[in-house]
């Protein structure tokens, strides 16, 4: 017997709806799973840029001395705050599999990808029960950004993360989520003095292993404390956990922590750049302000809101002051808004609200993706790709694995200047000057001064340096050949390796 017409309008009028909701649900989550996958990838090519060669550099040392392992580019013994607790880790990995630095690094990178994951999934949960919410807010942390491409170690756009998905800052971030995961309930509930004490750590363990990241995981450590209102049962339990971080700093015994509070002006050069083309940089996390304001409405103390407050405090009081590296705490104001951003989609009162949200959310994910495009370069030869794709892809370093083959050997000195300075340490060799800014090393502005002098200077003046820093080998241009250096092979950009010889 056929049914009634009436029978039949719940389930056409429904069907539709119950179809439209679950593709809302699973977009996010497929997007996000391909984003996944391409970091995958990247990760089994591990392109090379940017600070890859000093993170390679420590470990290399920690597998040959995890006791002593001295200066990680020159041959010093100085301290260095690139020991940091994961770089133990992954040396010692090393150490004991023999497994070559650069794998070690792509297990790091599988590590830190997976704990930023999961610690994003963990946090937004805090912060919503929507299942979409955690991919949507994967997507936005990696693709709400700006027109312009930009990339620095602790910020998660997908070009930057691409390149530094093995540094420790991926990892600390990753530990962050976690930590503000884990106050979130701490405060909310009552958490036992052990799980205070446990929390206290795992922050000492993020300053340690990345100081910029554990500035920005203690401003959002504060904006949850001061959202959550704890009652003052919870304060002395507070004061433990800060006094179990504290201790773990001043504890560990590879570089004085609090000495790096003095360093000097080298850093506030490097990171002025971080004041520069803001609005063209991170002009789409403006979307995220707006939602920040709808969650400020509602609650003036939700923790997004208190984060991101706290993020732009420090990061124009660093521009104010001239103490640029303060503006590595950028992303405290950042990560706020893009999550904001994806849970305004999943959190607004009406469903018209939430669909002109996603619209225009979707959109602006839209541009992020197509800005950092490029990225697929990293996984794709260019030459397959789209030419408007190619022309967005930043070919990684080469690396100087061609010294290696030609006879240089672990712990030789190498002269270089800054460029080839910055990957030679990675495969064991040293440099006479770092190719980084180290607030450990006091000789650091006179080692870079003999560097000039060698390939600006007389051939009496090199033989002195050749001595002071027992220099064996030279990468330098076909002009510099001369008395007391044969050459022995060419590279990539008229590269040539010389041997210094008596």
């Amino acid at each position: 017997m056929r049914p009634a017409p009436s029978d039949l309008e719940p389930v056409s009028r429904t069907a539709p709806a119950d179809g439209t909701a679950r593709a809302g649900r699973s977009l996010p989550r497929v997007a996000a799973a391909l984003v996944l996958v391409l970091l995958l990838l990247v990760i089994a090519r591990l392109p090379w840029a940017g600070d890859l060669g000093m993170h390679a550099a420590t470990v290399q040392r920690l597998r040959h001395s995890l006791l002593d392992p001295g200066n990680p580019l020159v041959d010093a013994d100085t301290p260095s705050p690139y020991y940091s607790p994961w770089t133990l880790v992954l040396g010692v990995l090393a150490r004991l599999t023999g497994l070559s630095v650069f794998v070690v690094l792509r297990i790091g990178a599988l590590v830190g990808l997976g704990l930023l994951v999961t610690g994003v999934l963990r946090y937004v949960r805090t912060l919503s029960s929507h299942r979409a919410a955690p991919a949507l807010a994967l997507l936005c942390l990696l693709l709400l950004w700006g027109p312009l491409l930009f990339a620095w170690s602790g910020f998660l756009g997908l070009n930057s993360l691409a390149l530094t998905v093995s540094y420790p800052s991926v990892f600390a971030l990753g530990l962050g989520f976690h930590f503000w995961a884990w106050l979130t309930r701490a405060v909310r509930g009552t958490a036992a003095w052990g799980t205070w004490v446990a929390l206290g750590v795992l922050w000492a363990l993020i300053l340690l292993c990345h100081q910029f990241t554990g500035v920005v995981a203690s401003l959002g450590a504060a904006a949850t404390v001061l959202a959550a209102r704890p009652a003052r049962a919870v304060l002395p339990r507070l004061g433990a956990a800060l006094a179990s971080g504290l201790l773990v700093l001043w504890l560990w015994p590879y570089y004085d922590f609090f000495a790096l509070f003095s360093a000097g002006a080298d850093l506030e050069a490097i990171h002025r750049p971080l004041y520069e083309h803001l609005a063209a940089r991170f002009g789409l996390v403006l979307l995220g302000v707006v939602a920040l304001a709808c969650r400020a409405r509602r609650d003036r103390r939700d923790p997004l809101v208190l984060f991101f407050v706290l993020g732009v405090l420090v990061f124009a009081a660093g521009g104010l002051t001239g103490h640029y590296s303060w503006g590595r705490a950028l992303p405290a104001a950042l990560i706020p808004a893009q999550l904001a951003a994806a849970l305004e989609t999943v959190s607004a009162g009406r469903r018209a609200v939430r669909a002109g949200w996603a619209c225009v959310l979707g959109a602006a994910l839209a541009v992020g993706a197509w800005t950092q495009a490029g990225t697929l370069g990293y996984v794709v030869p260019r030459d397959r790709l789209p030419a408007a794709v190619a022309a967005k892809y930043r070919t990684p370093w080469a690396g100087y694995q061609w010294i290696m083959r030609a006879g240089v050997r672990y712990g030789d000195v190498v002269m270089a200047r800054t460029f080839p300075a910055r990957q030679i340490p990675a495969y064991g060799p040293y440099t006479v000057a770092p190719g980084y800014p180290d607030v450990f090393l006091p000789d650091a502005d006179r080692r870079a001064a003999a560097v000039t002098r060698y390939f600006g200077g007389s051939a009496a003046q090199r033989r002195g340096i050749v001595r002071e820093y027992g220099v064996r080998w030279v990468v330098g241009p076909e002009s510099l050949a001369g008395p007391g250096l044969r050459k022995v092979t060419a590279g990539p950009g008229g590269q040539v390796l010389y041997r210094v010889v008596p």
